[in-house]
């Protein structure tokens, strides 16, 4: 079975009316012409990606925060790993054991989805949810887990967050 590293951020900002996070809506193959609502309902999920060979996962969640939302951030705290299994749907099926880091970024300068061209390959549009709401909002349960965690971290350290 393969193994894949990743790290990915839940980057926030206090905005007007509280707490914000920055989701993406990862770009999805076109439907080849089945009619399944599962597929067309939008996906809402964190900036994350592969630790590339030498990186440490905080640079790589900082590194994917920036290419998939067009946001500089910077580290507050490690929140947990995620660990699941998936089947690719390309390279043959293959079963992958994957690992996730996620750390929580304070929001420092960008504007949300200004990125590249070539990461629209990737990502089809970059947002700004409130954080209360990303916990319905999220489609993956570690991913809604993890957004948790991040609301606990913020109200026991109001101070660091500021």
């Amino acid at each position: 079975m393969l193994r894949e590293i990743s790290a990915g951020g839940v980057v926030v900002r206090k905005g007007v009316n509280g707490w914000e996070v920055a989701v993406i809506e990862p770009k999805r193959a076109p439907d080849m012409g089945k009619n399944d609502k599962k597929r067309q309902k939008r996906i809402l999920a964190l900036p994350k990606g592969l630790v590339d060979p030498g990186e440490k996962p905080e640079a790589t969640a900082v590194r994917e925060v920036r290419e998939e939302t067009g946001l500089q951030a910077s580290r507050l705290a490690k929140l947990t790993d995620i660990k699941y299994m998936y089947v690719r749907t390309w390279a043959g099926k293959e079963r992958v054991f994957k690992i996730v880091s996620f750390y929580l970024l304070k929001y420092e300068t960008g504007e949300i989805d200004e990125i590249t061209p070539e990461m629209r390959i990737e990502v089809k549009h970059a947002l700004w949810i409130p954080l209360e709401e990303a916990e319905r909002k999220l489609a993956y349960k570690g991913e809604r887990d993890v957004v948790k965690l991040a609301q606990k971290y913020l109200e026991s350290h109001p101070e660091e967050a500021q």
